[in-house]
């Protein structure tokens, strides 16, 4: 009996023996296996550091932006090169066809001359301008009428008021074909007996201020000059 209590008595040391020698063994393995985990740690955090350096300086550069700032600056600036050459195109002057005939033949003709016409008529100056001639004619529009005070028209075609039509329409007229490339500056006398004041200037010509919009309208006896405006004798 003593002999197997001593058989187990060396069994249970022998085991105890095998047990501190594999604790001592597991002890060193695992403290040797911690530091190697740890040190790849800070070597797995220097890439991630350097990778986010590279995304930061993208978006941080402004290169990229410069040329799409510049893109819509040159456009604009093309619209307004090319608006100022049409404001200070002038507005073209009403055309008034020329055709064959004599002076009252060809006011008769155009839609711009009927309150010229009919004042004509009721002159009785119309035979007169279809004659030979030769004449200058500053013939004003049917908006140059218009542009008279009220009823001012309507009061020079009364018969009543006949004379003071006759002067005003032959204030109008100048005896001789004048075109515009013999018109000088200065006084010119017309049939009404009054001169009118014309200027050259520049090209342009005006005969007591009013501007000639249309010159040189032949006839067969003689020549027509459009106005925009007018013109009444001294009183």
């Amino acid at each position: 009996m003593n002999s197997l209590n001593n058989v187990n008595l060396v069994k249970r040391t022998v085991g105890l023996v095998g047990f501190l020698a594999s604790a001592a063994i597991v002890l060193p393995v695992a403290a040797q296996v911690k530091p190697a985990t740890e040190s790849p740690a800070p070597d797995a955090q220097m890439p991630a550091v350097e990778s986010q350096t590279p995304e930061v300086q993208t978006p941080a550069s402004g290169d990229p932006q410069s040329p799409t700032l510049s893109v819509p600056a040159q456009p604009q600036s093309a619209p307004s090169e090319a608006e100022a050459p049409t404001s200070n195109t002038p507005a073209p002057a009403p055309a008034v066809a020329a055709t064959s005939g004599t002076i009252v033949d060809i006011a008769s003709a155009s839609d711009s001359f009927q309150t010229l016409v009919a004042a004509l008529t009721e002159a009785e100056l119309a035979e007169v301008l279809a004659g030979e001639g030769p004449f200058t004619v500053f013939a004003p529009t049917d908006e140059a009428f218009a542009a008279l005070p009220e009823g001012t028209v309507e009061e020079l075609l009364k018969p009543e008021n006949r004379e003071r039509l006759v002067t005003i329409l032959k204030y109008h007229v100048v005896s001789g074909a004048y075109p515009s490339s013999s018109l000088s500056s200065g006084e010119v006398p017309t049939v009404a007996g009054s001169p009118v004041m014309v200027d050259v200037s520049e090209g342009q010509v005006t005969v007591n201020g009013a501007n000639v919009i249309q010159p040189d309208i032949t006839a067969t006896n003689g020549v027509i000059h459009v106005i925009d405006r007018v013109i009444l004798p001294p009183q």
